[in-house]
């Protein structure tokens, strides 16, 4: 549901407490922005992608002039990078969004955490960075959650009603938008070398408010009254979520505070059944466990080796 996160800021406190609620607020921050999304109903994903990145700006840009780094965070060195960045990162949202509007809220979550997953791969296989025996493993099982969600969907193509084509191209769209924000973290993983975090965010809204008035001709439809503070909730949402996961690092370590990613599968399936009826089916709740588990394993295992390299550093310092 986010674009893409932030390469985390240097860690300046310690206070992982703050860091993991800045987390669970981020966190919470996105899903009502896509619950306000799924809830506009008929309106097209391309006019999704500018409201949310259009007035997601806005909360940014005051906390930058607050903090008296807005002129700052105009400054860079690669603006082609923040162009490429962003024509990756609006497909992805858009492909999202669309998915939104045709699957239940938790399902199109839970595909969207396979992105983590697709990083590994084409970390090792584009970055040629080494991956081992373990890593590839979990990717391999988180690989298998994603198909058991996908797998009932795409088998009900031959529907006579029309409602299974839509929720198999809704799945399908979910399973491509994830692939394509893994390549749009790989895009600010490099962009983060010369970039400031605030300039990496600021260029990708302008740049996906503009890309997305693109899909204009494509059937944009004059939102309701309701539709309108819904669209434009939603980008404020985004905003602050969006400053709230920038912060966040800087108060605790990233395997400290990835897990609570997660926190989002539990709050999308209480509001997919409360406000849009939605019931979780077995295949999603199995899928999204084994998604879950693999990624939390991922990151444990980065800490624990972390922490030995720490103690390694300490046992041959003097």
């Amino acid at each position: 549901m986010t674009a893409s996160e932030p390469e985390p800021a240097a860690r300046q406190s310690g206070s992982p407490f703050r860091g993991i609620a800045l987390k669970v607020a981020s966190v919470c921050c996105f899903v009502v922005m896509a619950t306000m999304l799924k809830a506009t109903l008929t309106i097209p994903s391309g006019e999704m992608v500018f409201f949310r990145s259009f007035f997601a700006t806005l909360p940014v840009l005051a906390y930058l002039a607050w903090k008296g780094r807005l002129r700052h965070a105009f400054a860079t060195k690669r603006p082609l990078g923040h162009v490429v960045r962003g024509l990756v990162g609006v497909t992805s949202m858009s492909l999202g969004f669309f998915a939104l509007t045709r699957l239940p809220l938790p399902e199109a979550t839970a595909i969207g955490y396979a992105a983590p997953l697709i990083i590994v791969i084409l970390s090792a296989v584009l970055l040629q960075e080494r991956v081992h025996v373990f890593r590839w493993t979990t990717v391999l099982v988180g690989l298998v959650g994603v198909a058991i969600i996908l797998w009932p969907r795409l088998t009900v193509f031959s529907s006579e009603s029309g409602l299974g084509d839509a929720e198999a191209i809704g799945a399908i769209a979910a399973l491509f938008g994830a692939i394509l924000s893994a390549f749009a973290m790989l895009q600010v993983r490099n962009l983060v070398q010369t970039e400031q975090s605030e300039t990496i965010v600021i260029y990708f809204f302008i740049t996906a408010s503009v890309l997305s008035l693109l899909t204009l001709p494509l059937g944009w439809v004059w939102p309701t009254q309701e539709q309108a503070l819904l669209l434009v909730g939603a980008g404020f949402f985004g905003g602050i979520g969006q400053l709230l996961l920038t912060n966040c690092y800087r108060h605790a370590d990233m395997s400290v505070i990835a897990p609570f990613e997660y926190v989002s599968l539990i709050l999308t399936i209480i509001i997919g059944f409360v406000i849009f009826s939605d019931v979780p089916t077995l295949a999603m709740v199995l899928g999204a466990a084994i998604i879950v588990a693999s990624g939390i394993a991922v990151i444990l295992r980065e800490r624990w080796l972390g922490l030995e390299r720490t103690r390694a550093k300490q046992a041959s310092t003097p």
